[in-house]
């Protein structure tokens, strides 16, 4: 649309729709504060905690499942390695990995979404390291600037989302390179294959960025990729 053309449409919008655009724009701007208070409270919160991993998975997950127990053990291992645990804050796969934590006695932190459905805090969470956000990327911000590891259980889209961006992040050096772990072969195994055999094949990523993340079965070796990264580097924010 040239310039001309777009001061007509404008012309023609009614007074109730400037107004309601002139309305946007006030909300907009109380807004931003908003978003700056969801900052400082993460970032006060979580650098007091010392270096964390971040868990993910699945919301729906049932207590007792295997998937669960995995994470379970998962936050346990963690907490015995010297970690805190990160997590989402909600229920299954990240209410196990903050009970594991728990019950071991470390650092259990949870970054809760408030959303509609799904999203309630566990009880398993440290009262002073719970943080609740109404804004996503604010969130995922937390996640990864101060996690010194992503292990990653089988989950939904909200998984998958954080999986993607921490290697795309990684990939593109916005952050400080850390370890990424994939629990459970049998879940990951098509999706990895499908990265190979299309994403690679095609050449939309690089033979080196299939080293961007593990993929195991085993708690213990999980917490071993990312104890062993740390041998010779510094355990630092990512950014």
């Amino acid at each position: 649309m040239d310039p001309i053309e777009r001061s007509e449409f404008l012309r023609a919008m009614s007074p109730s729709d400037i107004d309601a655009w002139h309305e946007t724009r006030i909300r907009d701007m109380w807004r931003v504060f908003r978003i700056m208070g969801e900052f400082v409270e993460g970032f006060e919160t979580l650098s007091r905690v010392g270096p964390c991993v971040s868990v993910f998975g699945s919301a729906r997950t049932e207590e007792g499942s295997e998937e669960y127990e995995l994470g379970r053990r998962l936050g346990a291992r963690l907490v015995e390695r010297g970690f805190g645990v990160i997590t989402g804050g909600g229920p299954g796969i990240m209410e196990a990995a903050n009970r594991g934590a728990h019950e071991a006695g470390g650092v259990s932190v949870g970054l809760n979404i408030n959303i509609p459905h799904e999203q309630t805090a566990n009880p398993y969470i440290d009262r002073e390291a719970l943080v609740s956000f109404d804004f996503f990327f604010v969130r995922k911000v937390m996640f990864v600037k101060y996690a010194q590891g992503f292990i990653v259980l089988p989950g939904g889209f909200g998984t998958m989302d954080e999986l993607f961006e921490a290697l795309t992040l990684i990939q593109t050096q916005k952050a400080t390179r850390f370890p990424v772990v994939l629990m459970g072969t049998s879940f990951w195994k098509g999706l990895v294959a499908w990265i190979r055999e299309t994403l690679l094949a095609r050449g939309k990523i690089s033979e080196g960025d299939l080293d961007l993340f593990t993929v195991t079965d085993d708690p213990d070796e999980a917490v071993d990729v990312v104890e062993r990264f740390y041998l010779e580097r510094s355990m630092t924010p990512n950014f």
